[in-house]
């Protein structure tokens, strides 16, 4: 699984013209599902991004995670994050989970989120989405689950 986090101030989802998810201080998550990906992986990625501490404590130092401001989430599925685009001018998406492996596990993934005790909203899967967002910084930051799992260098 590989996911872009941006630290908003406040997001929101529409489905034809049907605001379908919204939050205000929190998390927008682009979620991509590759074909492989496990449960166990989106656990740990629930896990990491709702710890990560990427928001200002009183001091304005990076201190504080999503659940310590009691910040929301707004997870949206996005297979377009695993495009390859090593050969050519359009992109290919074979590494991308097909639909119906790749929405359970994003489902998932938004419900073991909420076990961390992070509010989640959700736009639709498969939906054509518009998405707002008014970025925190900008504070952008990619995680690939693999990357959970490569030992840290010394």
């Amino acid at each position: 699984m590989r996911v872009v986090l941006q630290r908003v101030t406040r997001a929101s989802v529409t489905v034809e013209a049907d605001v379908v998810g919204a939050i205000g201080s929190g998390l927008l998550i682009l979620v991509g599902v590759a074909e492989g990906d496990t449960e166990s992986q989106a656990d740990a990625l629930a896990a990491k991004v709702a710890g990560l501490r990427i928001f200002s404590n009183a001091e304005g130092r990076f201190n504080e995670s999503v659940v310590d401001i009691r910040g929301s989430a707004l997870v949206v599925s996005q297979f377009t994050l695993h495009a390859d685009v090593r050969k050519g001018r359009r992109p290919g998406f074979t590494a991308a989970a097909r639909p119906e492996v790749a929405e359970p596990l994003c489902d998932y993934f938004a419900e073991a989120l909420r076990q961390q005790g992070v509010p989640v909203e959700t736009g639709v899967f498969g939906a054509m989405m518009s998405v707002e967002l008014v970025n925190d910084g900008p504070f952008t930051i990619v995680i690939d689950s693999g990357d959970l799992e490569r030992p840290r260098r010394a």
